[in-house]
């Protein structure tokens, strides 16, 4: 590979991930420059040398960048992470489109879906800028695990292997491991998936549910995903790894996840308006779930778990009724995906 030190990254989104990603750039010392859209939380960081307002404690390296001037971030880039929610994606890219040189390798770190298009991040990147590579980074990947300098992995997934290659050498240490995938269309699927049943988990959790309730969720939940994502083109072979049950786990068994935490408040009464508040962050999984149901209607996709949620947040029913509803729904044999042997 050609000499890598003059490569210029940017990373788009001061929030938590966006945040790690980007120290861990300059932490391998490549120039790194963080956007940011609040000139005041800028300054903060620049001041401090920390991003107290989501990752509190965690000191940030002297020569990572700060700015709020999106074309300053852009320019002459090499690489790009767009850090920031679903919902502001594509207003974000085609921002970016302009400053952009074709062939710039470009990477979605966002587990949602559009709601008027039902496209991943990823596929809003190739729409808005056709000119670029683009891959996607999933993974049980906490923020504030990283920041702790947990030994953690991800996935980078694209077809190119020039941009799995150099992701891989951006963000690689002794604490963050970067395994590589093609079937990137499965591996955002699954980020965007996981959140739902994430809010389930948390549901169970709050209402003190068993180790055996708790088995049954997680893999029933990993049942419905694969079954959602190989309708819908992807490999269900996918969800066995790190973006699968990997991510799905962490989501489902840490209250560092928004998600959960969602699931949690729901689960002890309070409404979905309060559930959403408490978090204090954006937690992608309550619309995924609202787009992921009519999707399933619209395909005839088995998906008992993410109906119940959906009746318990939008449609007023109880918990109790929803967990019936669960429990009451067809017996599907239990394991869908089988790998044939060789003849």
């Amino acid at each position: 590979m050609a000499n890598t030190n003059n490569l210029k990254i940017a990373v788009l989104g001061g929030g938590s991930f966006g945040t790690a990603i980007a120290n861990m750039v300059a932490e391998n010392k490549f120039s790194v420059t963080l956007w940011m859209r609040s000139e005041k939380n800028a300054q903060k960081i620049l001041q401090t040398g920390e991003n107290s307002d989501y990752l509190p404690g965690y000191k940030l390296n002297k020569s990572l960048n700060i700015t709020t001037d999106l074309d300053l971030a852009l320019e002459a880039v090499d690489v790009v992470f767009f850090a920031v929610p679903s919902s502001s994606f594509r207003t974000l890219a085609r921002a970016a489109c302009k400053a952009l040189a074709p062939n710039t390798l470009l990477i979605s770190t966002a587990k949602g879906i559009e709601a008027e298009s039902f496209m991943l991040p990823s596929q809003i990147l190739e729409q808005e800028i056709p000119q670029c590579e683009v891959g996607v980074i999933s993974g049980p990947n906490l923020a504030a695990e990283i920041a702790q300098f947990q030994i953690t992995a991800t996935v980078i997934a694209s077809a190119s292997d020039k941009l799995c290659s150099r992701v891989q050498e951006l963000l690689a240490s002794k604490y963050f491991r970067v395994y590589a995938n093609h079937d990137r269309y499965g591996v955002e699927l699954a980020g965007a998936l996981k959140n739902i049943y994430a809010i389930v988990a948390g549901i169970a959790e709050s209402m003190n549910a068993g180790q055996n309730t708790k088995s049954v969720v997680l893999t029933r939940s990993l049942a419905e995903m694969s079954r959602f994502a190989a309708k819908l083109g992807a490999n269900p072979l996918t969800f066995l790894g790190l973006s699968g049950v990997g991510d799905l786990y962490v989501t489902c068994t840490s209250p560092l996840s928004r998600n959960f935490r969602v699931g949690l408040a729901l689960g002890q009464g309070k409404s979905l308006e309060q559930a959403i508040a408490s978090v204090e962050q954006i937690a992608e999984g309550v619309n995924t779930t609202q787009l992921v149901k009519q999707k399933a209607d619209e395909l005839g996709i088995y998906m008992p778990l993410a109906s119940a949620l959906y009746a318990t947040m939008f449609e007023g029913c109880s918990i109790m009724e929803s967990l019936k509803t669960m429990m009451l729904a067809e017996q599907n044999t239990d394991v869908e995906f089988t790998v044939k042997a060789n003849d």
